[in-house]
C-alpha cells in the first residue's frame, strides 16, 4: 500500500492549507499514525503557519523541527553554492526518518511568494520525483469564464505531467463559479484518469479575525482578549453622527472609531446587545485616544463583552491596513479551521481518493533513492572493505569520506608512512579506528598467507617461492584478505587493469555455485530512474549460455538493490522476429535459456534499445510484451556494445554510472576504471558492502 502523497500548487494563495487540513482528517480516519512534512519553508521564526497549525490541531506526535527541511534562503544560498544534491539529501533522509515512524506522511510543497516561479515549481516537482511519490496539484480559480478557468487548469495538469510526476488527483479551489459544471468540464478533458475536486469559495476564509487585525495593527487589547477568534467579515468608520451611522452596521463588523467619540461607542456596545442590530466582531479605537473613564467602565461591564482594541494611528489610515490585512489560518482560529474542513468535506469524495491514494504502485526506484538506500543499508552493516591502491590519492579520499560518513571500515594496502605523508599533505581527515593501513612485506598475515595460496594452487604448479612473491603484490594479499574472511569485499582497478584485479579472484575465491561465468552490471542513475546495463566490463564476446547467465544474474542483483520487478530486455539490432542472423539468433537462444531456467523472470528478446526502453516504441514494435517499452535491466550481446553504450550515455545525459559491480563471484571483489572519481569509488565500496550482506 502507498505510504506518502505529496501536495503540490504551480500558483500563490491557492488555498494550500484547506486541501492539507481536508487530507489529514481524511487519513487520520483509515490511519493511525499520521505525519507531516513540509520541505521547504518561508523562515524559523516565525513558526511555519501551516505547520503549525496541522501539527496543533490534530494532535501529531512529532517535533516541528522534524517537519521541515529548508527556509527559502538556506535553500537558495545551497543552489548558489552548487550544493542542490546536498539539499535532496537531506530532504530524503528527513523524509525516510518520519516513514520509519508514521504509517503515513503527508508532504506539501512550498508556498509561492511570487506568481508563476519557476524555479520553485520545478524544485517542488523535483522534489516529489525524487521521492517517487503521487502528486495532488491544488489550483485556484482566478479566472473570468468557466471556459477560461478549464483550460487553464488543464494546461497546468499537463504542464506537471510533462515533468514526469504521476498525478493521481487535483483540487480547484476557491471556486467561484457553478463547482459541478467546473467539474464535469475537467472530468471530461481528463478522462477520470485523475480525481477531480472543486471547492467553492467561500468569503469568510478570506475575513480577518480580532486576532489578526490585532497583530497586523500592533495593537493594544484593552478588552475581550477571549473573543479574539471572532472574524471581522466588513468594517465600518465610525466618523458621522449616530442616526446615521447604526444604519450602516453589518453582521460581524469591525468599527473603527475615534477614541474621543464616546457617543458611537456607546451606540456601537448597545447595537450588539440589542436584537434589533446585527453582531459587532470588535471595535478598535484609532488616534491614540483613549475614552472617557465613564465609557471604559462601561465597556468593562458590558453584559455582552467585544474585544476593544486600540491603535495610535490615524481613523482613515487605520481603516486602510484593516482592508488590506492578507488572512490565515493558525491554530487557535477553530472557527475557521471546521470551515475549511467541511467545505473539504462538502466537495471532496473521500471514498474515490483514498482509493487512489492507496491504490498506488511505484515499481521503478529514483535515482536519489537509489542512493538513499544504498547509503543506509551499507551503514546498518558496516562492513569491512580492502582497497590495495593506497598509493592513488582518489583512492585515500574516498576513503578519507567513506570514513567521516562512516559508512564502512577499511584497510589500505601500501607503506603507512608513505600514506600518512600524503593524507597529511592532501589535508584529508583520518580516522584510524576505521582506517587501518597495511604493508603486505611487513605484515604479521604476510606468511600465512602465502602458504594458504600456496596449497590452494600447488597442484596447478605453483612453488612457494613464487607464492610468497605474488603475496607481496597488493591485488593478491587484498583478495587473500577476503578469502580469509578477514575483510568483506575488495575494490581495485584505479591503478591496476580489470585483469590483474580480478585474476587472483578467480584463481581461489572463485565462482559461486551455479555460475560459470564472472560478468558485471553498471547502475545507470538517470534523471528519472534507475537502469541496470550487463555486461560493459568483462566478457567481450559472451556465448548464448554465457549471455543468459549475464542476464539472470543482472535481473537478481536489480532485486537485490531495490528493483523490485525486473524486466529484462536482451538486446540486438533487431526486435522480434523480424531480423535474422548470427548475432541475432545468439540473443534469441540465450532469451529461451533464461524463459526454461528462470520462468519468474519478465524477460523480451531479441528486441532494440528504444523498443525496450521508450513505451510508443515498445507498443509498436512488440505490442503483446510485457518488458518492451518498460525495461530496468539491459542486457548487451558483447562487452564492445555494452561499454560504449553506457559510457555514451553517462556522458551525453550527464546521468550517473555505479559501477561496474562484479556478479558471480563467491565474495564481492568489484573492478574500477583507471578513470574512476572519487564519487565513483565511494559507491563502488558501498555497493561491495551491501553485496557482502546478501
Amino acid at each position: 500500500m502507498n505510504r506518502s502523497v505529496y501536495v503540490i500548487t504551480p500558483t500563490a494563495q491557492s488555498g494550500k492549507l484547506l486541501i492539507s487540513l481536508g487530507l489529514m482528517q481524511m487519513l487520520q480516519r483509515t490511519t493511525t499514525k499520521v505525519a507531516y512534512f513540509k520541505p521547504l519553508i518561508d523562515s524559523h521564526e516565525p513558526k511555519d503557519n501551516h505547520i503549525d497549525t496541522i501539527l496543533t490541531h490534530f494532535k501529531i506526535n512529532m517535533a516541528y523541527e522534524d517537519a521541515y527541511a529548508f527556509t527559502r534562503s538556506e535553500l537558495s544560498e545551497m543552489e548558489n553554492q552548487g550544493k542542490l544534491n546536498e539539499v535532496y539529501e537531506t530532504i530524503i533522509n528527513k523524509y525516510k526518518k518520519l516513514e520509519e515512524q508514521f504509517d503515513f506522511v503527508l508532504v506539501e510543497g512550498s508556498d509561492f511568494k511570487e506568481e508563476g516561479s519557476v524555479f520553485e515549481a520545478d524544485f517542488n516537482a523535483s522534489v516529489a520525483q525524487s521521492l517517487a511519490m503521487p502528486v495532488l496539484l491544488v489550483t485556484r480559480d482566478s479566472y473570468a469564464t468557466v471556459a477560461n478557468l478549464v483550460h487553464n487548469v488543464i494546461a497546468e495538469v499537463h504542464s506537471f505531467l510533462a515533468k514526469d510526476l504521476n498525478i493521481i488527483g487535483l483540487f480547484v479551489s476557491r471556486c467561484t463559479k457553478d463547482v459541478q459544471e467546473v467539474k464535469e468540464k475537467i472530468d471530461k478533458h481528463l478522462r477520470n484518469e485523475i480525481v477531480v475536486s472543486v471547492i467553492p469559495n467561500d468569503e469568510e476564509l478570506t475575513k480577518p479575525s480580532m486576532q489578526e487585525i490585532a497583530d497586523h495593527l500592533k495593537a493594544h487589547v484593552l478588552f475581550g482578549a477571549d473573543k479574539l477568534e471572532n472574524v471581522a467579515k466588513s468594517s465600518i468608520i465610525g466618523g458621522m453622527q449616530l442616526a446615521n451611522y447604526l444604519p450602516r452596521m453589518q453582521e460581524d463588523c469591525v468599527c473603527v472609531i475615534p477614541g474621543d467619540r464616546g457617543d458611537l461607542i456607546v451606540g456601537t456596545m448597545l447595537a450588539n446587545i440589542s436584537p434589533q442590530y446585527p453582531n459587532v466582531a470588535g471595535i478598535v479605537l484609532s488616534a491614540g485616544i483613549l475614552p472617557e473613564r465613564s465609557i471604559v467602565n462601561l465597556m468593562d461591564g458590558s453584559q455582552k463583552p467585544l474585544p476593544v482594541l486600540a491603535v495610535p494611528t490615524g481613523t482613515f489610515e487605520t481603516a486602510n491596513k484593516v482592508a488590506n490585512i492578507k488572512t490565515r489560518i493558525y491554530p487557535a482560529n477553530q472557527y475557521k479551521i471546521k470551515l475549511c474542513l467541511d467545505l473539504f468535506e462538502g466537495a471532496v469524495d473521500a471514498e474515490a481518493l483514498s482509493e487512489k491514494i492507496n491504490s498506488v504502485k511505484t515499481e521503478s526506484i529514483t535515482p536519489r533513492m537509489f542512493q538513499y538506500n544504498m547509503l543506509v543499508t551499507a551503514k546498518k552493516l558496516q562492513r569491512h572493505i580492502v582497497l590495495p591502491e593506497g598509493t592513488d590519492d582518489r583512492i585515500l579520499t574516498a576513503a578519507s569520506n567513506l570514513a567521516k560518513d562512516k559508512i564502512v571500515y577499511l584497510t589500505v594496502l601500501g607503506n603507512p608512512d608513505s600514506i600518512k605523508a600524503k593524507v597529511t599533505q592532501l589535508g584529508l581527515y583520518w580516522d584510524d579506528e576505521r582506517i587501518k593501513i597495511i604493508d603486505p612485506e611487513n605484515s604479521e598475515k604476510y606468511g600465512e598467507y602465502s602458504h594458504t595460496l600456496y596449497e590452494l594452487r600447488k597442484s596447478k604448479g605453483l612453488e612457494l617461492a613464487a607464492a610468497e612473491d605474488l603475496m607481496l603484490d597488493v591485488s593478491y594479499y587484498g583478495t587473500m584478505m577476503v578469502y580469509k574472511g578477514e575483510a568483506d569485499g575488495m575494490v581495485s582497478g584505479a591503478v591496476n587493469t580489470t585483469a590483474h584485479t580480478i585474476k587472483p579472484a578467480l584463481q581461489f575465491v572463485k565462482t559461486r555455485p551455479g555460475f560459470n561465468t564472472v560478468s558485471s552490471i553498471f547502475f545507470m542513475l538517470l534523471h528519472d530512474r534507475v537502469l541496470v546495463y550487463g555486461d560493459c566490463a568483462i566478457v567481450p564476446n559472451p556465448t548464448a549460455e554465457q549471455l543468459a547467465e549475464i542476464a539472470m544474474s543482472s535481473a537478481d542483483s536489480a532485486k537485490a538493490f531495490g528493483i523490485t520487478t525486473p524486466k529484462v530486455a536482451m538486446l540486438s539490432y533487431s526486435s522480434g522476429a523480424s531480423g535474422s542472423g548470427a548475432e541475432v539468433e545468439k540473443v534469441r537462444a540465450a532469451t529461451g535459456i533464461v524463459k526454461e531456467k528462470r520462468p519468474d523472470l519478465l524477460v523480451e528478446g531479441p528486441i532494440q534499445y528504444d523498443a525496450a526502453v521508450d513505451p510508443v516504441v515498445g507498443r509498436s514494435k512488440m505490442p503483446n510484451s510485457p518488458v518492451a517499452g518498460q525495461a530496468n535491466v539491459l542486457i548487451f550481446p558483447d562487452l564492445n556494445t555494452g561499454n560504449n553504450t553506457y559510457k555514451a550515455v553517462q556522458r551525453e545525459t550527464g546521468a550517473l554510472a555505479v559501477g561496474p559491480m562484479l556478479q558471480g563471484l563467491n565474495k564481492p571483489i568489484n573492478d574500477l576504471s583507471r578513470g574512476a572519481t572519487v564519487d565513483d569509488i565511494y559507491n563502488t565500496v558501498v555497493i561491495t558492502a551491501i553485496q557482502s550482506g546478501q
